[in-house]
């Protein structure tokens, strides 16, 4: 009999593991969230839009970047879209995914939407003049580059930060999320984060 049952339980965990049992959350949960400051910059379709106020979902996933990165912008921006095609439609409507250029010289509007479109319909773009770019970014913990000139032509964008933010319904960032983050830990600590938020 106790054979039976062991072979039961053992069935059962296995099964339990196919289905996607519990997961463990990916994200860093912040002790004390981030400010999200008000500093408006222009949407693709020439709206303004401010992270501070114009995020209505109850998660906003935030990812500052730019269309000509070579590496690791598009390989965040395809976990993202994958991670958020795991989700049913319910739960896809109630998250909103947010672009952010580091590279306002050369991701206008027209440029931003052209390249979103290929990872997801909906993706909200943001640009505007670098140094709003910056003031964003800086309380929220985001470094973004000044974009210094190089003696040769074009310029040095040196760099910006990776990380993925959360931010909730009251407009503050909770999680952050490595460049690392696979498409299935977004879709699974985004559930998590919708299930607390119901």
């Amino acid at each position: 009999m106790r054979s039976v049952l062991a072979a039961v339980l053992v069935a059962l965990s296995v099964v339990m593991s196919a289905c996607g049992g519990p997961q463990e959350f990916t994200g860093a949960r912040l002790d004390q969230p981030y400010t999200v400051p008000d500093v408006p910059l222009t949407a693709t379709d020439g709206s303004t839009y401010s992270l501070a106020k114009d995020t209505d979902k109850p998660l906003t996933l935030v990812f500052f970047g730019y269309t000509h990165c070579p590496d690791l912008c598009p390989l965040v921006m395809s976990s993202l879209s994958a991670g958020l095609n795991q989700l049913n439609d319910a739960d896809r409507a109630k998250v909103d995914m947010v672009f952010v250029t580091t590279d306002p010289a050369r991701d206008d509007e027209a440029a931003l939407r052209s390249y979103l479109d290929k990872y997801g319909e909906g993706f909200i773009g943001l640009t505007g003049p670098l140094e709003d770019i910056v003031r964003l970014g800086e309380p929220m913990h985001l470094y973004v580059s000044d974009g210094k000139k190089l003696p040769g032509g074009g310029y040095d964008l040196g760099g910006h930060t990776t990380a993925v933010l959360g931010i909730g319904t009251d407009h503050e960032v909770h999680t952050v999320w490595t460049d690392k983050t696979s498409a299935s830990a977004y879709a699974d600590d985004i559930r998590t984060l919708l299930d607390e938020d119901s």
